[in-house]
Formats: structure tokens, C-alpha cells, sequence
């Protein structure tokens, strides 16, 4: 007997299926087969990492997202609604306990009378109970149960930090984007109203006969490709709000809040990075599915355990009388208990189907694990290639800009003058503004690039923001 306890104590402490090991770090120390940028250096994330490019109305943006969004509040709420799955999980090891009482009035027929070869058919029969059932977790199925709730929390909590992080990159990149629309829409339309002046030139000109039609003619179609470019702006800057105001939680028709200025954000002069190791480590998706990889693992032993014996003790005590005073009196009360063991014979293969089910989800996970960190070391690759190039693109675009506005200023003071040939102010004026388009494009670049790296090595630890 003792030796039958003692073994069924040593079962009780182990579980069936696989245990989970954490996937080791990647042996990689680079991310690059050449040197990273040297903006880029070893560094953890600020909580509060939008505040480097030190712009009030930046930061008042993201504060208002991160209050209002609907996408966050919904991985907020499911994060909850996760840790309370898990902790309802684990009750599945504690006994379960319930009282009941009962009152009875019933009229039987004479013959089913209570006492027999009497007159009495009515009577009152009450009932107090208390049952107390525990299943003894033999071979650990109910454990590997909460191991895979709580697995299935810990996921959620990265995805919710995964989902934090989106947001406020979002924000910022969507900032972005709405103040680099609104300086191009402002070239656009000073170049229309500079087209607008050298069109009314012409056709002075022409009135006095310095020019033929066809000079008229060549700056009015300047000054419609002028103006053709106005509407894709004005319409990609009203949707870039609108897009900006869902972000905030805020209806399109309200109007935003104050914005952000291109020529007042402050680029940092360094930005953090992980190494290959530490990004799994910080990286949220890869958490995530870390964690999903952990249930997975869970998942497969409790398929298991679901094919062994299941041991049960369900115990009751209780009365039962017609009066409620004298339900512990004399003979009235009543008990029992009941062992059990159920061991599954034949199911037509749907355990061991589970079973199978469960390692292919398992193999899944694993695969998705290892596609994530691949994932992952991309996008960082990316952003580092694209901070290579982004100080050499916008000094570059800037000279351009610089000497394109300079010629086009000399080509219009030539024909204001009468001096100088229509072809030639129509290439001045194309390639000038071409070139503010790509000065301002660079600029955002070199601030989008850096959002973009904060968000490929994971944001700010998990736990802190």
C-alpha cells in the first residue's frame, strides 16, 4: 500500500509530452556584410522614444494615440481577457467544492407511498449537501493545460506590446508623411503661382509682338502641369489626416491637432541597436511567438495525457429529513465517496488523431518561430542599409535643389528681360520642381528611417512601455 502511494506521488509529479526548451539565440553577431552606419550604436530604447526628435507637438500626437486608439484598447482588453482565461486555468489542480440544498414537497401515489400500508401520500423531504470531487493529475494533463494558458498569456502580452510599439511608430511615420505632404503641396503651389507670373509675361510680350504664340502657348503648358500636380497633393494630404486622426482615436471630420514642422525636428545623432542576440530577446512578434511555440509544446502533452488513465476521488456527506431542524439527527445524515479510474479503450482514432494534431501545430510553431526571426533580422538589415544612404541622399538632393532653384531664377530674370528661349525656361522650371520634390523626400527619409529601426529591434523593452 505504501509502495502504491509512493509511486502514484512520483507519477503526479511528472508530465507527459515534451518540455519546452527556449530556442537558442542566433550564433550571427551582424545584421550587415559591411560596417552599419555610425548613427547606429549598441543601446537600449527609451520608454518614450519619439521624444529624440524633441518636437512638443510630436509628442502630444503619440500621448493621444496611446490614450484613444481602438487597436490598442482591443489588445489591451484581450490581454485581460487572456490573463483571466489563465488564472481560471489554473484551478484545474485545486479540489472543486459545492453546497446544495433542496426542498422537496410532493404527493406520491398510493401505492409508491414513503410508508408503506399508510394513509400518507404528502410529504416534505429536505436536503443539505456538500460534494468535494478532485482529479488526481496523474500523468500531468491538467498541468500541461495551464502551461499552455499560461503560454497563450504571455503571447498576448507581447503582441500587445507588439501592437503598442506599431502605434507609435505609426503615429509618428503618419506625422511624418502629413508634413511632408503639406511642404510639397506648398511647392506645388508656389510653382503654379511662379508658372501663373511667367505665363502673364509672355502674353505681354506677345501683345507687343517679342514673342510668337507658340512661347504663349509652351508657358501655358507649363503652367497646367503646374496645376495638374495641386489635386494629388491637396488629396493625398486630406487622406494622410485622416489616417492621422483614426490613429488618435479621433473622428476625420474633427480637426487635429497642431502638427508637426519638417524644419523643427531635431535629428538624433545616434540612434540605439540590439545585436542579433539581444533582439530576440526584445523583439515582441518574436516573443510572441516564442510563447506560441511554448503552448504548442504544452499542447502535445496534454493530447497525450488525454490517452492515459484518469484517476478521480469524488466525495459527499450530507442530510436528508423532512424538517430542516433534525437533518443531523438520529439516522438522517448520509456520506459517501468514490474512486474512479477511467482508461480510454476505443474512441475510433479521434485521441490519437488529436495527438498528431497537436505535434504538426507544434512543428508549425516551430517553423513560424524560426520564419519570424528571419523576419525580424530583414527588416533590421533594411533600416541600417537605408541609414547608410540617407545623410549622402539628402545632401545630395539638397545641392540639386540648390542649383536647379538657382538656374530657374536666372532662366526667368533672362525672360523677363526678353532674353533667353521658352525650351529652356520649361526645363528649368521641370527640373526645379523635381528637385524640391526630392529634397523634401530625403528629408522625411532620414526621419523615417530611424522610426523604422526603432520598430526592427523591438521598441522599448517589453514591460516598460
Amino acid at each position: 500500500m505504501r509502495r502504491a502511494a509512493v509511486l502514484l506521488l512520483a507519477l503526479g509529479g511528472c508530465a507527459v509530452g515534451p518540455k519546452f526548451v527556449v530556442p537558442a539565440p542566433p550564433a550571427t553577431d551582424a545584421y550587415l556584410t559591411v560596417p552599419v552606419p555610425p548613427q547606429a550604436v549598441p543601446g537600449e530604447v527609451p520608454v518614450r522614444w519619439w521624444t529624440i526628435y524633441n518636437s512638443p507637438e510630436l509628442d502630444r500626437l503619440v500621448d493621444m494615440a496611446l490614450a484613444a486608439n481602438s487597436d490598442l484598447a482591443v489588445a489591451e482588453a484581450t490581454l485581460r481577457e487572456s490573463r483571466e482565461q489563465s488564472r481560471a486555468a489554473g484551478a484545474a489542480l485545486l479540489p472543486t467544492v459545492d453546497a446544495s440544498l433542496t426542498s422537496e414537497r410532493s404527493k406520491s401515489s398510493q401505492y409508491l407511498s414513503p410508508v408503506l400500508n399508510a394513509n400518507v401520500f404528502d410529504f416534505t423531504l429536505q436536503t443539505a449537501q456538500v460534494s468535494v470531487s478532485y482529479p488526481f493529475d496523474l500523468f500531468g494533463g491538467a498541468r500541461r493545460s495551464i502551461e499552455s494558458a499560461r503560454a497563450a498569456t504571455e503571447a498576448q502580452f507581447y503582441k500587445t506590446a507588439a501592437a503598442r510599439l506599431t502605434l507609435t511608430t505609426n503615429v509618428v511615420a503618419a506625422a511624418l508623411q502629413e508634413a511632408s505632404l503639406r511642404e510639397q503641396l506648398a511647392l506645388a503651389r508656389s510653382s503654379q503661382e511662379a508658372a501663373a507670373r511667367v505665363l502673364a509675361l509672355y502674353q505681354r510680350r506677345q501683345a507687343l509682338g517679342a514673342i510668337g504664340l507658340a512661347d504663349v502657348a509652351t508657358q501655358a503648358a507649363v503652367l497646367g502641369q503646374a496645376e495638374a500636380a495641386v489635386p494629388p497633393l491637396e488629396k493625398a494630404l486630406v487622406h494622410s489626416q485622416a489616417a492621422l486622426s483614426i490613429l488618435l482615436g479621433r473622428e476625420p471630420s474633427m480637426p487635429l491637432p497642431a502638427t508637426i514642422d519638417l524644419d523643427r525636428l531635431t535629428l538624433p545623432s545616434t540612434l540605439p541597436l540590439r545585436l542579433p542576440s539581444e533582439l530576440v530577446r526584445a523583439r515582441p512578434d518574436i516573443r510572441a511567438a516564442a510563447a506560441a511555440l511554448h503552448g504548442a509544446s504544452a499542447d502535445v502533452g496534454v493530447a497525450i495525457a488525454a490517452r492515459l488513465p484518469e484517476i478521480t476521488l469524488t466525495a459527499a456527506a450530507g442530510g436528508a429529513s423532512p424538517n430542516f431542524a433534525d437533518l443531523f439527527r438520529n439516522g438522517n445524515p448520509f456520506w459517501q465517496v468514490i474512486g474512479g479510474i477511467t482508461q480510454p479503450l476505443f474512441h475510433g482514432g479521434q485521441l490519437l488523431h488529436r495527438q498528431r494534431a497537436a505535434e504538426a501545430a507544434l512543428d508549425a510553431a516551430k517553423a513560424q518561430y524560426r520564419s519570424t526571426v528571419l523576419g525580424a533580422f530583414v527588416d533590421v538589415s533594411d533600416a541600417l542599409t537605408a541609414l547608410r544612404t540617407d545623410d549622402a541622399a539628402f545632401a545630395a538632393a539638397t545641392r540639386a535643389d540648390a542649383a536647379a532653384q538657382q538656374s530657374l531664377l536666372f532662366t526667368r530674370r533672362q525672360a523677363e528681360l526678353g532674353a533667353g528661349d521658352t525650351l529652356t525656361l520649361l526645363i528649368a522650371t521641370s527640373t526645379a520642381a523635381q528637385t524640391s520634390l526630392l529634397r523634401v523626400q530625403a528629408k522625411v527619409a532620414r526621419f523615417a528611417d530611424g522610426v523604422a529601426l526603432i520598430q526592427a529591434i523591438g521598441g522599448p523593452a517589453a514591460g516598460q512601455s
